[in-house]
């Protein structure tokens, strides 16, 4: 292990080691642009052609929800406040049970492209807009944070060139995306997750063998209270309980995994509902090994530190430089492995930005081109020339939006904040028109906007009037072996400049509101819950006052029981009933009706999947 001074930086191996990455992932879009004839048909570009199966998809979708944000910044949390956010692995449980059981069985029954369709078919056209914008503003800020944050704390670390990163990044994602489209993207995250864990691995393995093996990490860890999984205080202010990281956390990530275009798409896109549910529960056991991976990291992180804190000694800047920092320190020896590592989180950061570039080309078409533009939406050729140059118009706009995240500063966490904020009162959006069949209209963008002005209100309440350091409980980090007559004259210390909200802490700890102790210091977990609670209870209650229930709302849009039906899914004399593809919604016969009557289920497929019979096609047991 090497002092702050000698730590070393990137050597001609990590650079290779990193440009492989992106050259395979780039040979992956270049493959699927051309095998099996190319991308043909929107449907191709966007959805796969509906053929993918569960495995790939379910390494997809833990390749795109561990992004690099994750790979860094959940071992420093560990690192600075324990053990805790291993209890995550109980919310992503709960998470994947509700979005396959609720949210999925509707969608995928419906054949939908993008998820605002269905705002559509249950409400009416202003309620898929608003939804839609919702989404697109939220995607591309996001996405532009989630090319330029890491990047900046590797490049103040690592030395590693922080503009090369970005726009070497972004563009291959975008190349990929655009040549191989939702194939390409598919397999590209699963060999990201294969590069991720690979990353993880070399610095748990490396820190094993510096500590001594593992039994002396676990004692640190536990001397230094890192091994603090249980705290049921009920208290919502608290940013880290069991309470907060359960229910808090359920909501956050089921507006994502339920409801959110990026991860539905992949999910609906698998060739039957069976394999869709199994990509779902598959992908639980990567999310359950990626937090273990990261958990491990930041205890023996700890173990390493525990007399030494870089952060506090101002060897790094922020908490996300302190991983690598780690892997830069003690595989300094081994050529490669910290470019591996720097992989490793740039994997995160191509898999969630190409899933977001997906996603965004396949609403922009679907919600914006095809129902406004006929002349486009009539030809299979020009609607895949269109999927494909949204997804490169959308590849630029997050390479510029990275670019403005590098101005922010520190409303970098705003505008993360911000990206929960939007996705509660969606979830509450889509809850209405799922599980409530007396939800009108009406009710549904008013409980959509008082849900999102409550969310916001709270949000940027807490950006102005950050709660205390008490609410988080920090553990305590030592610099008492610190030996700084080693740092060399050549090591410059990186101290950061004073942020907007380290500035506003200064002004506010002795001039703070009413509610900055109490309303704008809830949990960050609790933002979604917030916003899906008051769109629903604000939405039931207008939609009842307007009449809701006297309107007939088409059952294929709702939960309905036979979306249970256990049996049929699981027996093995079933799955073949499920191998039919699904067949996509088609807008011209709804123009005169948007709700039309389509009769009873076909008793066989009482799971309500969509199929297709010899010389006579039908959905839902119903002619079209």
């Amino acid at each position: 292990m090497a002092t702050p001074g000698d730590i070393g930086s990137f050597s001609v191996w990590d650079y290779v080691v990193f440009a492989l990455m992106l050259l395979i992932s780039a040979v992956i879009g270049i493959y699927y642009a051309f095998a099996g004839g190319g991308q043909k048909t929107s449907k191709d570009f966007l959805m796969g052609g509906r053929s993918m199966t569960a495995v790939p998809v379910a390494l997809s979708l833990t390749a795109s929800f561990m992004s690099a944000v994750t790979v860094l910044g959940t071992p420093a949390e560990v690192y600075r406040f324990g053990s805790m956010f291993s209890i995550f692995a109980i919310t992503y449980t709960i998470v994947v049970v509700i979005t396959s059981e609720i949210y999925l069985p509707v969608f995928y029954r419906l054949g939908i492209t993008s998820t605002y369709e269905y705002l559509e078919l249950r409400f009416n056209k202003c309620v898929r807009l608003i939804g839609t914008v919702l989404f697109i503003i939220q995607t591309i800020l996001y996405t532009g944070i989630v090319i330029y944050a890491p990047a900046l704390a590797l490049n103040q670390v690592t030395g590693f060139d922080l503009w090369g990163a970005v726009v070497a990044t972004g563009v291959v994602c975008t190349f990929y995306c655009t040549m191989g489209g939702l194939k390409a993207v598919v397999w590209t995250d699963v060999f990201q997750v294969g590069i991720m864990v690979a990353g993880f691995s070399s610095v748990i393995i490396r820190a094993v063998v510096v500590q001594g093996g593992i039994a002396p990490i676990l004692n640190d860890s536990f001397y230094g209270d890192r091994l603090n999984f249980w705290d049921f205080n009920p208290n919502p202010l608290q940013r880290h309980s069991f309470w907060t990281i359960v229910i808090g956390g359920t909501f956050t990530w089921t507006a994502i995994y339920g409801v959110n275009q990026s991860q539905v798409q992949r999910y609906i896109a698998c060739k039957t509902r069976f394999h869709a549910k199994m990509s779902l529960y598959v992908n639980l056991l990567g999310l359950w090994a990626i937090l273990s991976c990261a958990v491990l990291s930041g205890l023996a992180m700890y173990s390493i530190y525990k007399d030494c804190d870089p952060w506090t000694a101002k060897f790094v800047s922020a908490p996300d430089q302190l991983m690598p920092y780690l892997s830069l320190d003690i595989l300094r020896d081994y050529p490669g492995l910290p470019g591996l590592f720097v992989a490793c989180a740039y994997s995160g950061t191509l898999s969630t930005v190409s899933s977001s570039i997906n996603a965004l080309a396949a609403v922009t078409v679907e919600d914006l081109v095809k129902p406004y533009f006929k002349s486009i939406s009539n030809s299979e050729t020009k609607l895949s020339w269109v999927s494909k140059g949204t997804s490169l118009l959308y590849g630029a706009v997050c390479i510029a939006m990275a670019g403005l995240a590098s101005l922010m500063g520190g409303l970098l966490q705003a505008a993360l904040s911000i990206f929960g904020m939007v996705g509660g009162p969606l979830l509450g959006l889509f809850s209405l028109g799922i599980l409530f069949p007396f939800v009108n209209p009406l009710g549904s963008v008013v409980g959509l906007l008082v849900g999102f002005a409550v969310s916001l209100w709270v949000g940027i309440g807490s950006q102005i009037y950050p709660p205390l350091p008490i609410s988080s409980l920090p553990k305590y980090l030592s610099v008492d072996g610190c030996n700084f007559s080693t740092i060399d004259t050549n090591w410059t210390l990186t101290t950061a400049l004073p942020t907007v909200t380290d500035l506003m802490i200064e002004a506010q700890v002795s001039d703070r509101p009413a509610l900055a102790d109490s309303w704008y210091s809830l949990s960050y977990l609790y933002f979604s819950t917030i916003g899906t609670i008051i769109t629903l209870i604000v939405g039931i209650i207008v939609s009842l006052l307007s009449g809701g229930l006297k309107q007939n709302v088409n059952r294929d849009f709702l939960l309905t029981s036979q979306d249970f039906d256990y049996l049929k899914v699981l027996l093995p004399s079933s799955w073949g009933k499920e191998s039919e593809k699904v067949e996509v919604l088609n807008y011209k016969t709804q123009d005169s009706d948007p709700y039309p009557d389509k009769g009873t289920d076909n008793p066989a497929f009482s799971h309500m999947e969509m199929y297709s019979t010899e010389g006579n096609e039908k959905v839902n047991g119903v002619n079209p």
